[in-house]
C-alpha cells in the first residue's frame, strides 16, 4: 500500500514537486510540437515502466519480459541514456541533468519508430516530478487519440497501455547480492584483463561495501519505491517477488502479465468483441456441461444413443486400435445413423468424455442416377460421406 503522511512540510513538498513537474512537461511538450509536429508524437502503444530494488534481477530479467510481451526492441535504459551523446553534450555545457532533461530525453527517444508497439523503460520515473511528467504524458497520448481517432492516422495513435512493474527483494537479500555481483564483477574483469577477451564489466563501488550497499537500497525504498507505488491506482501494477529462483521469478512475471483483452484493446475493438467469449470462460464449466448432456443423450434420447455408441464399437474403435500408435485415426463412413445431427453431437461428446478429440467433415458428392437424352440434363443424387478425424495419446508420444 502506498504510504500516506500527514506532515505538512512534505505535503507542501509535494505540492511543489507536482507544480514543478507541470511545468517541466509543458516545457518539454511544447518543444516536441514544434520540432515534430503533433501528427507525428507517436508514442508506443504499450509501455512497461521497470523498477526495482538493487540486486532484484532488472537486468537479468529484462530480456524475459519483453519476450513475454513480444517487444523485439531493446529496452530504454535510463543510465544509458543519461549518458547519451545528447545527455554528454548538456553536461559539458555547463547543465545538469535533472528531471526537464530526462524527460525530454526519454519523450524524444519514445518517438523512434522501433518503439512503436512497444518498450521497457529500466529507471523511469525515479522521482515525484517525473512521476507527474509520466502522468501528464499518458493524458496527451490519450488526447492524441480522440484527436485522430477518425483519421487516416488513426492507427499511429492507438489505445495506450502503460505497465508499472516493480521487482522486490528484501533489504538483506538486496546487500548479498550487491556484495555477490561485485566479486564476480571483479573476477570477470581480471580474467578479460588477463586474456585479453571479452568486455569489461561496469564496477559500481556500491557492490563492494555493505554499508553503500544498504544506503543504496534505502534510497531505493525512499525515493523510487514511493514515486512508483504512487502509481498504483492509476495503471496496471505489478508487485513482483523476486526473492526466489530464477525459474520462480519467471513464472511470478508471466502470472503478472497474462493477457487481459479489456485492458488491452481499445475499449471499441471489446465492445466488437463482446459476443466471443473468452476460452478461458467457457472451458471453467465445460465438464459439467459435457456430463449434463451425456445424461441428457441417455434419459430423453435413449434410442438414438444407443445406435451412436453401437457404431464408434462396432465400426469405428476397430480402426481407432490400429491407430494407437500414431494417436491420430481418419474414418470415412456413409453410415446413415449419422444423418441426425443431434447423433453427430453425441459422437463428438462421447469421444470428448473418453479423452480422445473427435472433428466431423461432411462431404457431398453428385451421384449421376439418370440422363434426359432430349435435353441432356443430368439427374443427380446427393451422397454424403462423414470424414472423421480423431486425435488421442498415442504411445509414441509417450515414449517421447
Amino acid at each position: 500500500m502506498t504510504q500516506q503522511t500527514n506532515d505538512p512540510v512534505r505535503i507542501k513538498l509535494n505540492d511543489l514537486e507536482i507544480k514543478d513537474g507541470r511545468l517541466i512537461f509543458e516545457s518539454v511538450w511544447q518543444e516536441l510540437e514544434v520540432d515534430y509536429g503533433r501528427e507525428h508524437l507517436r508514442f508506443p502503444k504499450e509501455i512497461i515502466l521497470l523498477g526495482g530494488a538493487p540486486g532484484a534481477g532488472k537486468g537479468t530479467n529484462t530480456a524475459f519480459i519483453a519476450k513475454t510481451r513480444s517487444f523485439t526492441c531493446r529496452p530504454i535504459v535510463m543510465s544509458t541514456l543519461l549518458d547519451s551523446p545528447e545527455a554528454r553534450a548538456l553536461k559539458d555545457a555547463g547543465h545538469l541533468v535533472g528531471d526537464r532533461e530526462a524527460t525530454g530525453l526519454l519523450l524524444r527517444e519514445l518517438l523512434k519508430p522501433e518503439y512503436h508497439d512497444g518498450v521497457i523503460i529500466d529507471g523511469f520515473p525515479r522521482t515525484t516530478v517525473q512521476v507527474e511528467c509520466l502522468k501528464l504524458l499518458v493524458d496527451q497520448m490519450h488526447a492524441l487519440r480522440r484527436e485522430f481517432v477518425n483519421t487516416p492516422l488513426s492507427i499511429h495513435f492507438r489505445h495506450p497501455t502503460i505497465h508499472i512493474m516493480v521487482l522486490f527483494v528484501e533489504e538483506k537479500e538486496s546487500i548479498a547480492r550487491q556484495l555477490k555481483r561485485g566479486r564476480e564483477t571483479l573476477a570477470h574483469n581480471e580474467d578479460v584483463r588477463r586474456t585479453g577477451v571479452g568486455r569489461l564489466s561496469e564496477d559500481r563501488p556500491t557492490d563492494h561495501d555493505e554499508l553503500l550497499a544498504r544506503r543504496r537500497y534505502q534510497a531505493f525504498k525512499e525515493q523510487t519505491w514511493n514515486a512508483l507505488q504512487s502509481l498504483e491506482e492509476i495503471f496496471h501494477y505489478h508487485f513482483v517477488n523476486a526473492q526466489g529462483s530464477f525459474e520462480k521469478v519467471e513464472q511470478n512475471i508471466l502470472q503478472e502479465l497474462q493477457y487481459q483483452s479489456t485492458l488491452e484493446l481499445d475499449p471499441r475493438t471489446v465492445e466488437r468483441l463482446r459476443g466471443v467469449p473468452v476460452a478461458s470462460e467457457i472451458i471453467v464449466h465445460a465438464r459439467q456441461e459435457l456430463v449434463k448432456r451425456l445424461d441428457s443423450y441417455e434419459l430423453e434420447n435413449g434410442e438414438r444413443f444407443a445406435k451412436v455408441i453401437a457404431f464408434i464399437e462396432r465400426k469405428m474403435m476397430p480402426i481407432i486400435l490400429r491407430h494407437a500408435i500414431s494417436g491420430v485415426a481418419h474414418i470415412n463412413t456413409e453410415d446413415t445413423v449419422l444423418d441426425d445431427p443431434l447423433a453427430l453431437a453425441m459422437l463428438i461428446d462421447v469421444f470428448s468424455e473418453r479423452g480422445y478429440h473427435a472433428a466431423v467433415d461432411i462431404h457431398r458428392i453428385d451421384v449421376p442416377e439418370h440422363v434426359d437424352l432430349a435435353t441432356g440434363a443430368i439427374k443427380c443424387s446427393i451422397k454424403k460421406v462423414y470424414r472423421l478425424r480423431i486425435r488421442f495419446q498415442g504411445s509414441e508420444i509417450r515414449r517421447g
